[in-house]
């Protein structure tokens, strides 16, 4: 599947096809045309996503091929031990989590799935957590914690789920719970938003040391579908709306509110899963080097700091 901005791309990706087809079928030797072509294809991707507009980030933020949670887990580590439930109500199947190895050392992994088909998005309820998958994170997270085990939390939410059951259960307790105990958590904590990162639903496992935006994600406080609903009373804003929110990794970046990106491979993550998880996993280990070498309270102590310095207010 291409996006609309990408069809560029995919015309010139399939003229060079079709020249490799007609060299293996005729004979004819074509070598520096194709030679040729692969060059403009690769200034054209450089030239299109190196200029992408917040709304094409966003895009591509919730490419149906792009990588997810568990796709990640799985690539970057020796092994996997996923954990279930959150020993109250059920096993929210939106929110998973386990132990991994990543070059011998164990880690905790938490984050959002979505599913790649109609079944699989209805039992991962697209993504969107109930209060049980918030209260699984925290589960695991204090688990972690007893054992010291470092976290890593993949977010990628349109939100929590908005639903009356969700509500009637606690979903605000259960994120604000979140947001407190993660806080003041012992080991070292690193959030990495790999998709998309909407409102309270990401931030109710986005509270760490290091807080890291993939390159091609977006994180705020609203989606800009919702947003130019609420200013225009219509869905056809959503492109003026994605650059009002300022949304983007370079943005979060500039306002303070990340600590820093990490590189996808050109055209996007989706594009080449097995370079973006080499690319997420050094960034782990480096991240995790760095924080351990810092004391629990020093950590506890920056970490408050941090958030505490965010956003703007008048006395």
């Amino acid at each position: 599947m291409h996006l609309e901005f990408e069809k560029p791309i995919a015309d010139l990706e399939t003229k060079i096809d079709e020249m490799k087809n007609l060299a293996q079928n005729s004979g004819v030797n074509v070598d520096k045309a194709i030679a040729s072509l692969e060059v403009k294809l690769e200034s054209l991707k450089k030239e299109i996503f190196q200029n992408l507009t917040s709304w094409q980030r966003v895009q591509l933020a919730r490419h149906p091929d792009r990588p997810y949670t568990i796709d990640y887990i799985y690539e970057i580590t020796d092994d996997f031990i996923e954990l279930h439930g959150d020993r109250a109500v059920k096993d929210d199947k939106a929110m998973v989590g386990g132990m991994g190895t990543m070059e011998g050392k164990t880690i905790m992994f938490i984050g959002q799935q979505k599913g790649r088909n109609t079944k699989q998005r209805q039992m991962r309820n697209f993504g969107m957590a109930n209060p049980d998958g918030y209260r699984k994170a925290l589960r695991l997270m204090k688990m972690a914690e007893k054992f010291n085990i470092p976290v890593v939390t993949l977010i990628d939410t349109p939100g929590a789920y908005p639903g009356i059951e969700a509500e009637a259960r606690g979903q605000a307790e259960a994120i604000a719970r979140n947001l407190k105990e993660m806080s003041v958590l012992q080991v070292p904590v690193i959030c990495i938003i790999i998709g998309e990162g909407a409102s309270g639903g990401a931030l109710g496992i986005a509270i760490g040391d290091q807080v890291l935006m993939m390159e091609n994600t977006w994180y705020s406080v609203i989606s800009p579908e919702n947003c130019s609903t609420i200013l225009w009373r219509s869905w056809d804003f959503k492109e003026q709306a994605a650059e009002a929110l300022k949304l983007t990794a370079n943005d979060m970046k500039k306002f303070g509110l990340i600590d820093g990106i990490i590189e996808e491979p050109l055209g996007g993550a989706h594009t080449d899963m097995k370079k973006a998880a080499v690319i997420l996993k050094e960034t782990i280990l480096k991240n995790l080097k760095t924080l351990e070498k810092l004391s629990p309270r020093d950590r506890i102590m920056k970490r408050i700091d941090k958030f505490s310095k965010m956003g703007v207010y008048v006395e």
